[in-house]
């Protein structure tokens, strides 16, 4: 797994979050918070404060490309997956499932524990 530290953990998983709302089309920063919020059934209640960063970074990165549009009544900014976003986030997914998996074996015996133990 690529995660080294639990600063990077959650800083990849809000990462993953975001490439994955834009996996499916590109969106612009309203309509990522909501896909994400929808998603995770309002769990991840992620701010613009915190959102617009990662996605500048990611630009930086060349993870997510933008793009301004003022074709609705105001110019809002669009961003949409690269394929180095995509092959990014097709790794940084797996390695979650991965950890997932650790993780819930882990916890089998503490959720389903043996009768008489």
């Amino acid at each position: 797994m690529t995660q080294k530290n639990p600063r990077e953990f959650v800083q990849g998983g809000l990462d993953l979050l975001v490439l994955s709302a834009l996996a499916d089309g590109p969106k612009y920063g309203y309509l990522i918070q909501k896909r994400i919020r929808e998603a995770t059934d309002h769990g991840v209640p992620l701010q613009a404060g915190t959102l617009y960063p990662l996605l500048h970074r990611m630009e930086a990165e060349k993870l997510i490309r933008a793009r301004w549009d003022d074709s609705t009544s105001r110019q809002r900014k669009w961003y949409e997956l690269t394929a180095a976003g995509r092959r990014h986030l097709t790794r940084q997914a797996q390695d979650w499932v991965r950890l997932t998996d650790l993780i819930r074996d882990l916890l089998t015996p503490v959720l389903e524990p043996k009768p008489g133990v």
